[in-house]
């Protein structure tokens, strides 16, 4: 049973467009430790200024993230242009991304989505995986800040989301939804989070985009025969087909032994309890023509 102190107490005064999960294996290489897939990531950070970013063109872009990165002398020049032009506006959304081969492996060798925090090496394995996704987390708000998107990192375990038996019971969203009412984009993820019961665990991303998605996106109840149950099929391409399968066909997934999230199995059935709640979910190969055409959907879906 979820329980959210502060949904009654706080509505957001923006309306939220859509929910943007980027997959742990579209922006990182899972078989290597650690490893961003930088190309893909630019790709689709720039398919996001282009669906959400106001009037935005790749000439006009002004980038917010005036750090110094790996290889480079000196900081962005581009801070100067910010005094004779304004910032776009950007259409709400939220990005919640998963960790591909960053966290993973510290929490799987630790033992800490199984818990007892009490015990060293699962104390050290969570403080291990919170900077392993923290890392991330903090390259994917780099990448969108360079695209011009105003994000803000956001990790469940500071933000006070926590777990009894693996099932969250604490999300408070307040800081969420007074970052999109300032204007910024959240930028959540997966993480190490405390339990009630086992002291610890892993909170996947698909979890926190289903709690996301009751309080911000959430349509009428429906019966569950209106309900359309699909199977995606997505080839190696990034081109997909959907296939509404028989009653008796059942649909098998393979979980890596690193993944402590459960995998496809995971994000395939959060999937469906959000298509119950009447809200459109696409799954869609990131960074191709396909992801674009989903965003371009919702936008037509979203002005009518």
């Amino acid at each position: 049973m979820e329980h959210n102190k502060t949904s009654a107490a706080i509505s957001p005064t923006k309306r939220v467009r859509c929910i943007v999960k980027l997959g742990g294996a579209a922006i990182t290489c899972k078989i290597k430790l650690e490893t961003i897939d930088e190309e893909n990531l630019k790709e689709v950070s720039s398919q996001l200024r282009q669906a959400f970013v106001l009037d935005s063109t790749s000439a006009n872009v002004l980038g917010m993230d005036w750090s110094k990165r790996p290889g480079q002398s000196e900081v962005p020049s581009i801070i100067n242009d910010f005094s004779d032009q304004p910032v776009a506006d950007s259409e709400s959304f939220i990005v919640v991304h998963g960790a591909g081969s960053f966290g993973h492996f510290q929490s799987s060798k630790s033992g800490v989505h199984k818990g007892g925090l009490s015990r060293p090496l699962v104390k050290a394995g969570f403080v291990a995986t919170r900077i392993s996704v923290t890392s991330l987390n903090l390259e994917i708000v780099r990448a969108l800040a360079r695209e011009g998107i105003p994000s803000i990192g956001m990790s469940p375990f500071s933000c006070g989301w926590s777990t009894r038996q693996r099932n969250m019971t604490e999300a408070d969203i307040s800081m969420v939804i007074k970052a999109i009412d300032t204007g910024f984009v959240p930028v959540m993820h997966g993480d190490a989070v405390l339990d009630a019961l086992q002291e610890c665990t892993i909170l996947s991303g698909d979890v926190i985009i289903r709690h996301l998605v009751h309080f911000f996106l959430r349509g009428p109840p429906v019966e569950p025969a209106a309900v359309l149950i699909r199977e995606i099929a997505v080839r190696e391409d990034g081109s997909w087909s959907v296939v509404k399968p028989k009653l008796e066909d059942t649909i098998e997934f393979t979980v890596a032994a690193h993944d402590t999230t459960g995998g496809m199995v995971t994000k395939i059935t959060e999937a469906a309890m959000i298509a119950k709640l009447v809200i459109d979910v696409y799954i869609t190969k990131a960074g191709t023509d396909h992801s674009v055409k989903a965003l371009s959907w919702n936008l037509e879906r979203w002005h009518t």
